[in-house]
């Protein structure tokens, strides 16, 4: 029996947080710890990554100021890399980089950033005879929010993945866990709750993958997917190089998807494809979808992929997502932040 849905009263509401120059890029890496976000790398011309230095901007302000930080020991400049909140420290895995742009391999090392001091600190796994994940870029990151950092797919020195891979920060050992269902894909997204990790969309080098969420179950190192129409009407259609963000409202762990890229360029990388600028709300227990018309009051974002998004966690009431950057459909690098409010 097909599950009815209930009225739906969380829409949400679009803000334009800020804009500048400096935050114009795409493949970016974009963490929120308690009421800040920290973007890392990416890039504004193809295959060129921005430098090294750290962006930071307060989301607690109608009229944030936007600093820029640069010191110490520092991850290479990068793009397609992926980072997740674990333990109040943004955590950053591998990319691409380099004269040859190749995947940035670290030998297992992930960069834990220190909010505190805006300095990284270069954690290799404890044990060097382990394996341990090889390099790629556009790949996707979630954690557990306590001890674990997830890392999933990607695209390493040719070809696509479909791996997951478990990081715990406190004891630096890496653990793989069983391979999602095909097809091996970039430009994924994962998401965690309650003891699962979803996963969703990307592009196995031929077209984009919809009409399923494939849900992990940590405990039995398990997977098992749930289908649904991919019509744009009763679910998200077909997308790669989007987000999907656990975020509670109304009292309830839901997902939410939004953007990315159908259609991919011809150009690859250098150019951009047909961008979508839908949002979406997934159930997890009743497994329906109900796509968002949030309020633009302040206007809505425009249809952008290769963009970074977060979840702002409320202490009570209902969490926000951040979104920052991308690449719109005039093939040009965006410079703003939004705030999807419910």
């Amino acid at each position: 029996m097909p599950v009815t849905k209930p009225l739906w009263h969380h829409n949400g509401k679009w803000a334009r947080l800020h804009e500048a120059e400096r935050l114009r890029r795409s493949s970016q890496a974009l963490s929120v710890i308690d009421t800040t976000a920290y973007i890392f790398g990416g890039e504004v011309h193809p295959r060129q990554p921005v430098d090294a230095a750290l962006d930071v901007l307060p989301l607690n302000t109608a009229s944030p100021t936007l600093e820029t930080k640069s010191h110490g020991e520092a991850p290479s400049p990068r793009v397609g890399s992926a980072s997740a909140v674990v333990a109040g420290r943004m955590h950053l895995f591998s990319g691409r980089g380099g004269t040859d742009m190749a995947a940035i391999e670290e030998r297992g090392a992930v960069w834990a950033l220190d909010p505190a001091s805006a300095s990284w600190t270069r954690r290799q796994p404890a044990d060097s005879s382990r394996p341990y994940p090889p390099a790629r870029s556009y790949h996707a990151v979630a954690s557990d929010g306590r001890d674990t950092l997830f890392v999933h797919a990607g695209c390493p020195a040719s070809g696509r993945l479909a791996d997951l891979w478990m990081f715990d920060v406190a004891a630096r050992v890496w653990t793989q866990g069983a391979d999602a269902p095909g097809p091996q894909r970039g430009g994924a997204s994962i998401a965690y709750s309650r003891g699962k990790l979803y996963r969703m969309h990307g592009f196995d080098g031929t077209a984009e993958q919809g009409g399923s969420v494939d849900v992990y179950d940590v405990a039995s190192d398990s997977w098992s997917t749930e289908t649904f129409e991919a019509d744009g009407h009763h679910g998200p259609e077909a997308r790669s190089v989007c987000a999907l963000l656990p975020v509670r409202i109304g009292q309830k762990e839901k997902l939410l998807t939004l953007f990315g890229e159908r259609d991919p360029s011809s150009l690859g990388h250098a150019g951009a494809g047909k961008m979508l600028g839908d949002a979406w709300v997934y159930d997890i227990v009743e497994s329906w979808w109900t796509k968002l018309k949030p309020d633009g009051g302040d206007g809505v974002p425009d249809p952008r992929g290769w963009f970074d998004a977060d979840v702002l966690k409320a202490e009570e009431g209902n969490d926000s997502v951040v979104v920052h950057g991308g690449l719109g459909e005039n093939n040009e690098r965006l410079k703003d932040v939004w705030v999807l409010s419910f």
